[in-house]
This record gives C-alpha cells, structure tokens and sequence, in this order.
C-alpha cells in the first residue's frame, strides 16, 4: 500500500498523525512511535509490544538450539542492524 499525506510543521516544531495512518498503524493515545532515519527518508513506526519482538526473535531461522544470553544479544544486534539498512 502506498500513501501520501502532506501535513504542515507546527510552531513548535509539531506534526499532527493524520487519523488515517494512527488507525492504520493502530497508534492510540499515550502510545509509544518510533521514528528511523535512513539518509534523507524518516519511516514513522508503531512501537512494538516486547512480547512481539521476542516471540520474532525465536521464531528466527537463526534459532535452531537454546542460546547463551550472549547469543541472543548478537542476534538481537543482528536484527536491529539488518532493520536500519
């Protein structure tokens, strides 16, 4: 899906989520967004519940037997460092 929406930069330096996109990416109230910049482009993403990630993190292919702690931080890294590119 592909959308665009122009949104003007308030005095203090504010955008306001167009409904739209918060519903889409169901952002409620006092929830958490995460902003990534990459070059010149900012992607605007829901923060995600740490149940999510974690149950991600052992769905990986990588996971084939039980990790050290170490272990799982390299693979957290990993997959940290792939999203940023």
């Amino acid at each position: 899906m592909f959308m665009r929406i122009t949104r003007d930069v308030g005095e203090k330096g504010q955008v306001v989520i167009p409904k739209d996109i918060r519903e889409l990416l169901r952002i409620d109230k006092r929830k958490k967004v995460v902003f990534e910049i990459n070059n010149d482009e900012v992607t605007l993403k829901s923060d995600e519940e740490p149940e999510k990630f974690l149950q991600e993190l052992f769905d990986s292919p990588k996971l084939k037997k039980r990790l050290t702690s170490k272990q799982i931080k390299n693979v957290i890294l990993e997959q940290y460092n792939e999203e940023l590119h």
